[in-house]
């Protein structure tokens, strides 16, 4: 093996959900074993790679690192098929990126990741996101699940665009073959396993400063972002719910609100611009989400760094729309 460049997908066997997505895929195409690597089966496909762990998956951390130390290859991003479990129960399909920036840094992470930071976002999100709906378009898969984009949220670490791709929300419908095959379509596709063309990798010559957004605030189902990413020409980066920006209300008004909102921000921006070199960033901003003396710190502090904050009206003027 060699130091080239190599796409992981991290399959976690005892997640029925992500195991139906990683035998799709290994029936569906000649990949080569390669034997077990830190112990466990990894397959290779182009430039590609499966690698199979046990049980659990939130609290691998740095496995792009782990990775390289023992076959020399770089491993440039990570895919997690995974099940989603929600209270509601709804049968869904998710994408989501991940982190856990708001916690304080000396917080233990209660589902994986290192506290106070976001690993950079999945470029591939907002074209995936596209592909899910027209894949389901006449699919009966779409008369049961619902498609939604979730905040950045839970483990692992690492230091490489991550994004899970999930089958939710309970028990009844982790194991749905039909649903694995949906997501196994895309997965394919989008990661050119057929021997078609990448969809949603980034190019920092060919796409500098094409518009790359920040969703700030909403529930955990990114309503802002499940919207404003089927828009052509808009990339996703982080997404932050309203619980991801936790403010205290200062004594008065001369200071700044407390609470560790700012650090969240900084985190999802640096690594969404880690993930998307030359890329222009913007904030787009549910303002129903925060209270007056909240959006206005958030407005000032953006201004600050010199990010935009557009509202959808001007995200579609800006490209044109």
């Amino acid at each position: 093996m060699s130091h080239q460049q190599v796409s992981l997908i991290a399959i976690n066997a005892g997640d029925v959900a992500s195991l139906n997505q990683g035998e799709y895929l290994l029936k569906r195409f000649s990949w080569k074993s390669i034997g077990l690597v830190e112990g466990k089966p990894a397959y290779q496909l182009n430039d590609v790679r499966m690698w199979i762990f046990e049980d659990g998956i939130l609290f691998e951390d740095n496995i792009d690192k782990r990775w390289s130390n023992q076959t020399t290859e770089i491993v440039r991003e990570v895919i997690f098929p995974s099940r989603h479990s929600a209270a509601s129960g709804k049968p869904s399909l998710t994408l989501h990126p991940i982190g856990v920036p708001q916690l304080a840094k000396d917080e233990q992470p209660k589902f994986g990741g290192r506290a106070g930071f976001s690993p950079p976002p999945s470029t591939r999100l907002a074209s995936w996101w596209k592909m899910l709906h027209s894949h389901t378009k006449d699919a009966t898969v779409a008369e049961k699940f619902e498609l939604t984009l979730e905040v950045t949220h839970h483990g692992p670490w690492l230091d490489v665009p991550a994004m899970f791709i999930e089958i939710g929300s309970t028990e009844r419908d982790w194991p749905n073959r039909d649903a694995a095959k949906l997501l196994g379509d895309i997965i394919s596709e989008g990661m050119a396993l057929d021997g078609g063309s990448n969809i949603g990798l980034w190019d920092s010559v060919n796409n500098a400063d094409e518009l790359v957004l920040v969703t700030l605030g909403g529930g955990h189902y990114a309503p802002r972002a499940n919207k404003l990413a089927l828009v052509d020409g808009v990339w996703l980066g982080h997404m932050l719910a309203t619980y991801a920006l936790p403010f205290v209300k200062p004594e008065n008004d001369t200071e700044p609100p407390g609470g560790t909102w700012q650090q969240a921000i900084d985190s999802a921006i640096s690594a969404t611009k880690q993930a998307f070199p030359n890329g222009k960033i913007i904030c787009s901003m549910d303002k129903k989400a925060f209270r007056g003396w909240q959006r206005q710190a958030i407005r000032d502090y953006l201004s600050q760094q010199r990010i935009p904050l557009l509202t959808t009206k001007q995200i579609l003027e800006a490209l044109g729309k």
